[in-house]
């Protein structure tokens, strides 16, 4: 319960509540660990950011968010208060912040206790890029811009477009734009009939499918709906809205209907996500529920209807009865 109130009210104000997976940034980072016996030592909890493979369990204040570890996390807690008490975790130590490689329940506990430090046997990572970071939120902001920078480099954008908008606010995600590079470019040798170099689909893919709809967006003031967030965060949600609108309704939008559909019933802002909402449930209950709102071609109520008619079409098709 502690857990879903702090995340609560951090999402409210903005702020990130997760911890850092240690396998995304090892990845970013190119960092291995070094071949050398773990120290025991000493480590300060609010140090300890992140986790090998428990940072979807825990928040960023170790705080569990699974009820089934309720049964393992009493049995850490009591143990603590044993006569043989815990025994040190197991920690990777990146720059001055440290991942949980066992031992998660142990920090979780020690830090619902008030206490400031906890005993560990560390292992410290090699990384190719330094590191220059000492909380989370820091490590967070810096591998966010690491990404953008490495993201830049490989595709050779760093090159023809340096000044390129193209920034997240997740790390991670820049996996989903080399991936539709490589579609990209997949899609122009099989025009051409020959390999085409990596640099060039992704100068192609830059300047014909990333440009169009980031500068819709921009021009829409989408943006202001998203305060948080940025162009090329929106333009990810956008590939997926109109990819998602493609399959059920077999719709090709451009990106002015792209945008339009998408700003319709989506917002980062509480109220306006909530107005938005119950305008979509109105539309729907009046004209069916597969009203589009915010096409700019046509009415909402015919685009409803033909979508309407494509899915019963699926559907029939679906179930041996259509043509």
């Amino acid at each position: 319960m502690q857990a879903f109130f702090k995340d609560w009210r951090d999402r409210m104000r903005g702020q990130q509540s997760d911890l850092l997976s240690y396998d995304e940034v090892r990845q970013i980072l190119h960092a291995q660990e070094m071949g050398v016996r773990p120290t025991l030592q000493e480590v300060p909890l609010d140090k300890i950011v992140g986790s090998v493979g428990r940072y979807q369990d825990f928040n960023g204040a170790f705080l569990p968010r699974n009820e089934a570890l309720e049964e393992r996390w009493a049995r850490v807690d009591a143990a603590r208060e044993g006569l043989v008490g815990l025994p040190p975790v197991d920690l990777l130590k990146v720059g001055d912040v440290y991942f949980v490689r066992d031992g998660n329940h142990r920090v979780s506990v020690a830090r619902s206790h008030g206490e400031k430090s906890i005993e560990a046997y560390v292992t410290p990572v090699e990384t190719a890029i330094p590191v220059e970071a000492k909380s989370a939120e820091e490590l967070r902001k810096w591998l966010i811009e690491a990404s953008r920078l490495q993201f830049l480099k490989r595709t050779g954008l760093d090159k023809i477009y340096p000044d390129a908008p193209i920034r997240l606010t997740e790390p991670g995600r820049y996996r989903d734009l080399d991936e539709q590079i490589a579609v990209h470019r997949w899609y122009m040798g099989e025009k051409r009939g020959r390999d085409v170099p990596y640099e060039e689909a992704a100068r192609s893919w830059y300047e014909n499918v990333y440009l169009p709809l980031a500068r819709e967006i921009e021009e829409s003031n989408l943006l202001d709906e998203f305060p948080d967030r940025t162009i090329t965060d929106l333009y990810l949600w956008l590939c997926k809205h109109r990819e998602a609108l493609r399959e059920r309704y077999d719709l090709q939008l451009d990106e002015k209907a792209a945008v339009s559909t998408f700003a319709s019933v989506h917002s980062g802002k509480r109220l306006r996500r909530a107005l938005k909402r119950a305008r979509l449930k109105l539309a729907r209950l009046m004209g069916g529920k597969n009203v589009i709102l915010g096409l700019p071609s046509q009415s909402e109520q015919s685009q409803g209807e033909q979508a309407q008619e494509t899915s019963e079409g699926a559907n029939a098709e679906n179930s041996g009865g259509g043509p």
